[in-house]
């Protein structure tokens, strides 16, 4: 077992678990951590099971095969929230039907009988960019996921901040407007803008008014095809040059950099790391944010603070559980 004489040199090389638990698929891997990178030694990957019964011992099952080879020195678990991290339970998320208050931490912990850790996705990858990506060497940024959905993970003061009950970075929630696009519940919400749902709930509601008007986009030339509309057609044909598909990456973009003013003037960060879309569509979203941010956020905040995308591009959400594990380690005794 892990003691409280666990050092940053032991800690160099350490060999971690993880478990990323999603709506569609899971993966559990073993990885093999320095000070500055992260290797990935194993993975296996699998849809998530109708239950999490049946999840829960797919995912023993998977790690149990693994360490058959390797022995971790401790498991990171990410997962979608809300979840309560103290108590290793996951608390009905929107994309895990029938999990509530679904017990994680203990039947891992009871196998395998080393440190468990548990933490939200976007927390997770936030602790995976600040210890291996563009995050390294701050002690205070903001991971912001801009996939699926917005979410944010904080490093504050050099330490994970997850709030009195693990609700904290929850930005995805605020009304940037009185209407627009829903995400996480609520019409013109931070993430009715900015997430994959929601540009595509926004391009659909902007490409129908085009076809009413006679004026059919090529993301959708016909009625038939607003049900095809993605994320991806839109910044395609935006790059193409459509007018319409341009148009909405600037509204998206002019509301990401509104979000990103606010996280400066509350939080003060060094760095603002954005992963997903943002990564994918830079050339589309950067000019126009960071022109809004320039306009909206407060000049001393924003004079130490650089906003970047995921240093470790699509692999984040890869390494995210194992970083959650390293996290355990630095920063907890075991007896």
């Amino acid at each position: 077992m892990i003691t409280s004489q666990t050092t940053s040199a032991h800690l160099d090389g350490v060999l971690l678990g993880g478990i990323d638990i999603g709506g569609t698929k899971c993966a559990v891997s073993i990885g093999r951590a320095w000070r500055d990178h992260v290797e990935v030694l194993e993975k296996q990957r699998f849809v998530t099971p109708a239950t999490p019964e049946q999840a829960i011992a797919a995912m023993l099952g998977s790690l149990a095969e693994l360490t058959q080879t390797y022995q971790p020195e401790a498991i990171g678990i990410s997962c979608g929230g809300p979840l309560n991290s103290k108590q290793g339970l996951i608390l009905s998320p929107p994309n895990l039907p029938h999990w509530d208050r679904i017990d994680i931490v203990t039947p891992v912990m009871h196998q395998f009988d080393r440190p468990v850790g548990l933490q939200n996705d976007a927390n997770a990858c936030a602790i995976a960019e600040w210890k291996w990506g563009a995050g390294r060497g701050f002690d205070n940024l903001i991971f912001l996921t801009f996939g699926t959905g917005m979410g944010a993970g904080l490093i504050l003061n050099g330490r994970l901040y997850a709030g009195s009950s693990d609700m904290a970075g929850e930005i995805g929630h605020v009304r940037m407007e009185s209407d627009g696009p829903i995400g996480y519940g609520k019409a013109g919400s931070f993430e009715g803008f900015c997430s994959g749902q929601g540009i595509a709930r926004l391009a659909h509601t902007m490409a129908a008014q085009a076809l009413q008007s006679g004026r059919a986009p090529a993301f959708c030339p016909t009625v038939d095809a607003l049900s095809t509309i993605s994320t991806e057609r839109v910044a395609l044909a935006a790059q193409a040059g459509d007018p319409l598909a341009i148009r909405i990456f600037e509204i998206v973009a002019r509301e990401l950099g509104r979000g990103l003013a606010i996280l400066v003037d509350l939080l003060n960060p060094q760095r603002i790391i954005i992963g997903s879309i943002y990564g994918r569509q830079r050339a589309l979203l950067e000019s126009v944010a960071l022109q809004t941010l320039q306009a909206e956020a407060l000049p001393q905040a924003l004079a130490v603070c650089e906003i970047v995308p995921a240093g470790l591009g699509e692999a984040v959400g890869d390494l995210a559980s194992l970083s959650v594990a390293l996290d355990l380690l630095e920063n907890r005794k075991f007896a």
